[in-house]
């Protein structure tokens, strides 16, 4: 075996390697169990901790996902030559029209002086955290490809998500718990491909709290406690399961589907006693309540998964999603992006603040954005089309430098024209930050090394603290 060839081990050889105190690496370019790479762990199998492949910033990540495409312009990326040219013809054909100002006014925030809308006062707070990118690009101005692509690095094939990526190189710290976790996905946009692992084993999935336009209050895992039987019996029942598959595994050597399901039946009867408690937010004071803004009706749902975020990391849980929906304003942009502005900018400031007090900010890298942005132009009266050529988003602790802006679009912001920031390059960024190269991260697929960032992507050093 080669350095470059990545390792894949059976859950068998994994056992074994387990047995001698040495973690699971399966890294292209660190494709030996190497005392000095890997960690001792007495958790086995695919989500046993695992070394970073270099010192790493960021140690988890959560995911503030906007789905539909928030409006840079009216948020994060100030544009005051739109008022000066408003009414102005701009762009050709179909994907063009009158250049429309912003209908919120942008104010600089904090020692840094980051330009940041009203629309976001509670967010602009937080100003010298915030690492703004407001030269990011990404191929396609359509929903699902944009989406698919922003999760998952590729819009013409099924590949697995960021998520899934990020609990494939490192695995995650609490074995009773589920390593990725997204909550309130949208049910359309491709769905479940947006958390899945495709071809990585089954255990590097999301595990999906809730869907998109429903109250979280009222999610759950489905399944998450039997009343027919006690925990003794569902063991005994399990062991004798689990032996069956053990031994069909004795035939097969190798079988990555049956493998995945041994880890799954076990995962499933571990977070019976761990998820529903951890789920359970009537513990928290009412400080904490007020904080993220729970019990007010405009901020309440994403109070709630704000608070659930911080609780999964804090109990050792390695990527959150939450996702938040509705900012496809190509008509009603004033009240629309008002109300989900509302709706967001209260508990994302309560959740960077209980980060920070806690001190887990400086390691924990909170992300903020959409697929992509908004043109400057007016649709209809009151609203903007898509914009993937040029959008903004932003990234605070885990290793990125808070207080700058990065990158530039135009003057009416329409196209980044410096330090450009492809999705890839923010894939390669975030994994950079988590220590693993994005080179060397693989999967032997359909006869190649698959990676996040396919053959792109290059890390965006500017960023880094």
């Amino acid at each position: 075996m080669t350095d470059s060839t990545p390792l894949l081990l059976s859950r068998r050889a994994a056992l074994k390697a387990a047995a001698s105190g040495f973690g699971y690496l399966a890294f292209a370019g660190l494709s030996t169990w190497s005392a000095e790479r890997a960690r001792p762990t007495t958790a086995v199998g695919p989500l046993a901790p695992k070394l970073p492949q270099f010192p790493a910033r960021a140690k988890r990540v959560i995911f503030l996902c906007m789905e539909g495409g928030p409006s840079h312009v009216d948020t994060f990326d100030h544009k005051p030559k739109l008022a000066i040219d408003a009414g102005r013809r701009f762009g050709d054909g179909a994907r063009g029209g009158q250049l429309m100002p912003s209908a919120w006014k942008f104010n600089r925030h904090g020692q840094s002086g980051l330009w940041i809308s009203e629309l976001f006062p509670q967010v602009a707070r937080h100003a010298d955290d915030l690492c703004v990118i407001n030269s990011m690009q990404t191929d396609l101005p359509n929903h699902p490809q944009a989406f698919a692509q922003m999760h998952t690095g590729a819009f013409q094939f099924r590949r697995p998500s960021v998520g899934a990526w990020t609990l494939y190189g490192l695995g995650t710290e609490n074995q009773d718990l589920p390593g990725f976790v997204t909550i309130s996905p949208p049910a359309n946009l491709c769905g479940p491909l947006n958390y899945g692992s495709s071809f990585l084993p089954a255990a590097y999935q999301g595990t999906r709290i809730g869907f998109s336009n429903r109250p979280v209050a009222d999610a759950a895992i489905a399944n998450a406690t039997n009343p027919r039987s006690s925990t003794a019996a569902q063991r005994l029942q399990l062991d004798f399961l689990q032996s069956v598959n053990r031994r069909a595994l004795e035939r097969e050597i190798v079988s990555p589907e049956l493998e995945g399901v041994i880890d799954s039946y076990e995962l499933a009867f571990r977070m019976q006693g761990a998820l529903p408690k951890l789920m359970d937010l009537s513990g928290e004071t009412e400080a904490t309540r007020r904080l993220y803004g729970m019990g007010d009706q405009a901020t309440d749902d994403f109070a709630r998964q704000c608070l659930l975020a911080r609780r999964f990391v804090e109990a050792g849980v390695r990527f959150v999603e939450l996702c938040h929906g509705g900012w496809d304003q190509h008509r009603q942009l004033k009240e629309a992006h008002g109300r989900n502005a509302a709706a967001v900018d209260k508990p994302i400031a309560g959740l960077l603040a209980d980060l920070k007090g806690r001190d887990l900010l400086k390691d924990t890298l909170v992300i903020w954005g959409g697929e992509f942005g908004r043109a400057p132009y007016a649709q209809g009266s009151d609203g903007r089309d898509h914009n993937a050529k040029g959008y903004s988003l932003w990234m605070a602790g885990g290793g990125v430098r808070g207080g700058l802006a990065f990158g530039r679009t135009d003057d009416y912001g329409y196209e980044a024209v410096d330090d450009k920031v492809h999705v890839h390059d923010w894939h390669a960024t975030i994994l950079h930050l988590l220590g693993l190269d994005h080179q060397k991260l693989t999967y032997r697929y359909a006869g190649r090394d698959v990676r996040l960032t396919d053959v792109k992507g290059n890390v965006v050093k500017g960023i880094l603290a």
